[in-house]
């Protein structure tokens, strides 16, 4: 182990250590789960994933694959001899398959785009795929030759950008057959859409798929299904907004999905399909929220499925019956469950919280005999752990009542009492709640390592409450949360626990709480706000949701009912902020645009002579921070630590020192003498 994982303090570095584990795959008959790892690379400054084998009795976890091309989406054949997944390790994205037992993967695909996803046919004798399929988007969503070379980006439907790949309507995403003698791929779907999800029917008969509409707005997706041949495609949701993760139960009679009621919502709910019958309906009561992203794996009776509950602030692993919709959490604690998959007698998961690293658990169908399977991040055990406590606050609502609303607390570690500076650390969404996982927010750590308090309150927006809890904030961007998070600062202040040094950082949603909140008050004295909603307005046209997403926040369309999204625009009171800000944006973010962080930088600059900084990365998407190259985020992490500690610290009337006076190392301790002091 290197010095440098031997540090007793967590720091930005610690992000080349994290081993994130990012999907999990079974078959029923064997001994071991398939873990999808992700282990930042600092010499190619990228991300490398790769395959571990993990086995369910107890021995150590061993790499399957070298992760040279990007492994990704691990399949298992039938019978359980191979995996199929897809790589680049030949030069271009294809379907590999290799034994069980190891050795080298052959490739089975000569695709001219890369497949996406993969599930296995019943049968074994080929697999169906996603790929990419490249149109003209001169043809306007008909049929015709892609012309080669570089062309205008002609945009004749919404949406024609997504973040993270930018302009997307010069390709489509279809469902493909791969035969698996001979490697050749049929095309089963043609039009203009995408597919977003699969699932062959335990029979072979019939495969179920969400895919986009079409039209002038194709965001909403739909579910769908097919004979495996490509014939007789026929939809079969009609009124859900958005559906994902189709799953077919075992005796191929039902399709569970997930999917929002109403355009713009972000929180899902379990849906169950008779495809017979071509009927859909809710699955168990309304409060139930499925985890964003969570699959869902059946009972071989086909009695009940099991998913990733998000309740309460934290995420949890959860059954529900078919037959009557009866709920029964089976794996809690104050932690996320962050990935799984099933066996017919056990469930293997990832979980993280704020004092342990993701790793991988397995237990029984009713939760019994949780064992944890990893040790992927054995450093964590050198670090010296944040005190972390789950609390309530009584806070204000919007009828000048009082509610109860939760959020975690960070403390310093050791026995200090405090007062402690504090940073307020808002989450996105605003239909979203607080991340506890160390990769995703690694400042929080450092932060507390060096003395710091943080605190991430899940206030009134927040998913995993209730729709109405949600959607309470629908109009009320701002004004009402910033009122639930100074309440609760007040109340850490009165327990002595923290004091007047008040920093707060965001992104996305949380950058615009950030940017909301230093034109609303003076508490904070320093302010990170990263890829914000500063102009709700120019937002709704320019980011890859605003269009759908804004009119659900806002009440209506900006151009109907104009006043909230001016009214609650941070950028309409910028000129009144005095508070040091950093801001931080990935330049090819899709979804909060340059644009956002850009106005809020000019309106400080020519507004006062108050400390402001922005900081650009070329690249970066609206997850750099989870996701983006290494050196970036370490980057962000550091810039991140520094700007607070340097203006939080500070004497009030000490605020407006030059912004471009260098930072104060003995100030921040983060200087290259203290660093090679923890390393010594």
């Amino acid at each position: 182990m290197t010095k440098q994982g031997l540090s007793g303090r967590f720091r930005p570095e610690d992000v080349l250590l994290y081993q994130s584990i990012q999907a999990l795959s079974c078959h029923r008959d064997a001994d071991f789960a398939l873990c999808e790892v992700s282990v930042p690379d600092s010499a190619q400054d990228a991300n490398a994933t790769s395959f571990w084998l993990v086995p369910l009795d107890g021995r150590e976890a061993e790499q399957f694959t070298s992760g040279e091309g990007g492994d990704t989406g691990a399949a298992w054949s039938p019978d359980g001899t191979t995996i199929a997944f897809v790589t680049s390790r030949t030069g271009t994205l294809q379907i590999h398959l290799i034994n069980r037992n190891g050795g080298e993967s052959r490739a089975l695909t000569q695709m001219d785009n890369g497949p996406l996803s993969l599930k296995w046919a019943p049968n074994g004798l080929k697999l169906f795929a996603t790929a990419k399929v490249a149109v003209d988007p001169e043809c306007r969503g008909n049929r015709g030759k892609p012309a080669e070379g570089q062309r205008p980006q002609v945009v004749w439907r919404l949406p024609y950008k997504t973040d993270g790949i930018g302009y997307i309507l010069d390709r489509e995403i279809h469902l493909f057959s791969i035969d698996l003698e001979s490697g050749d791929a049929r095309q089963l779907t043609d039009g203009p859409f995408d597919i977003r999800g699969m699932d062959c029917s335990p029979d072979g008969s019939r495969i179920a798929f969400t895919r986009t509409r079409t039209g002038r707005e194709a965001h909403g997706t739909d579910l769908w299904i097919m004979n495996v041949d490509g014939s007789h495609a026929e939809q079969i949701s009609f009124n859900v907004a958005s559906a994902s993760s189709p799953c077919w139960s075992p005796d191929s009679q039902s399709i569970v999905f997930a999917g929002s009621e109403e355009e713009g919502a972000s929180r899902q709910r379990p849906w169950i399909a008779d495809p017979d019958a071509k009927s859909v309906s809710p699955l168990g009561d309304e409060s139930i929220e499925v985890e964003s992203g969570s699959s869902f794996f059946w009972s071989e009776d086909s009695k009940r499925v099991v998913f990733i509950l998000a309740r309460r602030s934290v995420q949890e692993i959860a059954t529900v019956a078919i037959e009557n919709g009866r709920l029964d959490v089976i794996v809690t604690g104050e932690r996320h469950v962050i990935g799984l998959a099933a066996m017919p007698n056990r469930i293997i998961f990832a979980a993280a919280s704020l004092t342990e690293p993701a790793e991988l658990y397995s237990c029984g169908w009713k939760g019994e005999d949780e064992t944890k399977l990893t040790n992927f991040n054995a450093w964590w055990s050198d670090r010296e752990k944040p005190r972390t406590m789950l609390r309530t606050f009584d806070v204000p609502n919007e009828d000048n009542a009082t509610e109860t609303i939760d959020g975690w607390l960070m403390l310093p570690p050791g026995d200090s009492q405090g007062p402690f500076p504090l940073l307020v650390d808002v989450h996105g969404g605003p239909h979203a709640i607080a991340y506890l996982e160390f990769g995703k927010q690694v400042y929080r750590h450092v932060l507390c390592s060096r003395g710091w308090a943080v605190l991430s309150l899940n206030p009134v927006g927040s998913s995993s409450y209730g729709r109405e809890f949600a959607e309470r904030l629908r109009g009320r961007w701002g004004d009402l949360d910033l009122k639930q998070h100074i309440a609760a600062i007040r109340k850490l202040q009165e327990e002595n626990l923290v004091d007047d040094r008040i920093a707060i950082a965001g992104k996305s949603y949380g950058g615009f709480q950030a940017a909301w909140a230093i034109t609303q008050t003076d508490m904070f004295k320093s302010a990170v706000i990263s890829a914000p909603v500063s102009n709700i307005e120019s937002h709704f046209g320019t980011s890859d949701s605003g269009y759908y997403v804004t009119p659900f926040a806002m009440l209506g369309e900006p151009f109907v009912n104009p006043e909230p999204s001016r009214e609650l625009s941070p950028l309409v009171h910028m000129n009144e902020a005095r508070t040091p800000t950093l801001l931080l944006q990935g330049m090819d973010d899709q979804r909060c645009p340059i644009g956002q962080s850009e106005e809020i930088f000019a309106t400080l600059m020519r507004s006062s002579d108050t400390a402001s900084e922005m900081v650009l990365y070329p690249g970066g998407s609206h997850h750099l921070l989870e996701e983006g190259q290494p050196s970036f985020r370490i980057d962000y992490i550091t810039r991140v630590v520094e700007w607070v500690e340097r203006w939080t610290n500070r004497a009030s009337d000490d605020r407006d020192t030059d912004p471009n006076e260098p930072m104060d190392s003995a100030a921040g301790e983060v200087g290259e003498a203290e660093r090679q002091k923890e390393n010594d």
